[in-house]
């Protein structure tokens, strides 16, 4: 048996990567299943930051990197033993006649250098969409349509920063695609993605795509709603963002991103701060808007309650935080 091929979808949240997994998953030769999260755990354990753990992840990752330097090849036998192991679940997961094994997982973008490192023949498909568009989605998906963006800090600047800098720094690995293309021209966008993965294309994946099995524990929290290749989410944001304090916000995230960034993700500021300010100001949730602003401030300052949660887990510390 020939081992899978292995392509990855990365992309930032709500950038419609279920519907791109759903339309690649109904080609005969691609198996994929509902967001895997395998590689994550794995290597983050080698990572002494951005995870806790009641076992105190900081020492672990210090004992394992402590043991790697210990292999003949040290950290490179580390991530082929990881890649060894992606690679025998996938093979169990495909049906026979599979030739590709599709992984969708969100926040792959946090460790896009070491999926490129890890499988250098691995097909590594980002897809982009409008940032106005992906902040507003987030506020309606996520937060019931509230203003609260500092939730999201780790989607919207980390993740963002490290997947665009992979993508920067490695253009050759990646084949990058639009939302906006994909929903304009599907069989336009589908093919080049299909070549590249060493496949004929199928048209009937445009009449199947609604069959993939992509529902799972976790995932898209709209369910079916936005899984059409519909053009109704290429304008809905106008709306989301039209309160003042948003658009306010909005152009400062344009600032950030900078031109290079948002030209590399296939847009120009000049035309999103155009599109942006031509939106009629809405003022009914500016009042909502503020006071959730405030409230994002002091959680930034000291993000005082998730340290309290963390340590209400730990059973020593519980008695501290009976009564507050």
């Amino acid at each position: 048996m020939s081992p899978l091929r292995l392509a990855f979808i990365i992309s930032l949240p709500r950038t419609g990567s279920t519907l791109l997994q759903r339309l690649l998953g109904a080609h005969s030769r691609i198996a994929t299943v509902p967001e895997p999260w395998i590689l994550l755990p794995p290597l983050y354990a080698i990572r002494p930051e951005g995870v806790f753990a009641e076992y105190g992840h900081r020492t672990t990752a210090l004992a394992i990197n402590a043991l790697i330097e210990r292999l003949p090849g040290g950290r490179g036998d580390y991530l082929a033993a990881v890649a060894g192991m992606a690679q025998e679940i996938y093979q169990k997961l495909s049906p026979p006649g599979a030739e590709v094994f599709l992984d969708k997982t969100p926040r792959y973008g946090l460790v896009v250098d070491d999926l490129i490192e890890m499988f250098p023949q691995a097909t590594f498909i980002v897809l982009h969409r409008n940032p106005l568009a992906v902040v507003a989605s987030i506020t309606d998906s996520f937060t019931g349509g509230h203003w609260k963006p500092h939730h999201h800090k780790q989607d919207l600047f980390l993740l963002a920063e490290r997947l665009l800098a992979a993508q920067e720094k490695h253009p050759a690995k990646f084949t990058s695609v639009r939302y906006e293309d994909l929903i304009a021209d599907p069989t336009a966008t589908l093919r080049p993605i299909v070549s590249a993965l060493g496949l004929n294309w199928e048209a009937s994946v445009l009449d199947s795509y609604h069959d993939t099995p992509v529902a799972g524990v976790v995932g898209d929290p709209t369910g079916d709603r936005y899984q059409d290749l519909s053009s109704e989410p290429l304008t809905k944001w106008r709306s989301t963002l039209a309160s003042p304090l948003r658009r306010r916000w909005s152009r400062r995230y344009l600032g950030w991103l900078g031109d290079q960034r948002l030209e590399l993700m296939g847009y120009r500021r000049d035309e999103l701060l155009r599109e942006l300010h031509s939106i009629p100001t809405d003022y009914s949730k500016l009042g909502a808007d503020l006071i959730n602003t405030a409230k994002g401030a002091l959680w930034s300052l000291g993000e005082v309650e998730m340290t309290r949660s963390k340590l209400r887990r730990l059973p020593a510390w519980r008695e501290l935080f009976t009564h507050t």
